[in-house]
């Protein structure tokens, strides 16, 4: 009886250990996929700030939609 008492514990702990791994491995992919996107996002607003800014200089403007002068 406490055999298989000890036996199911191992297992129940077992489990919950290939779980805990199984988690914590979608949860670095979450996290890497979301810093990836961060990165993505920030070189894409940081290079249409740039343009931006250098269309200011030389006097056009940029439209806010489509990210090219206006005539």
């Amino acid at each position: 009886m406490q055999q298989e008492k000890a036996e199911a514990s191992f297992k129940r702990k077992q489990m919950l250990a290939r779980d805990a791994t199984k988690a914590m491995i979608e949860y670095q992919a979450a996290e890497s996929a979301t810093r990836e996107k961060t990165a993505r996002l920030k070189k894409e607003r940081l290079a249409k700030e740039a343009a931006e800014a250098q269309a200011a200089a030389q006097g056009g403007e940029i439209s806010k939609k489509g990210g090219k002068k206006k005539a």
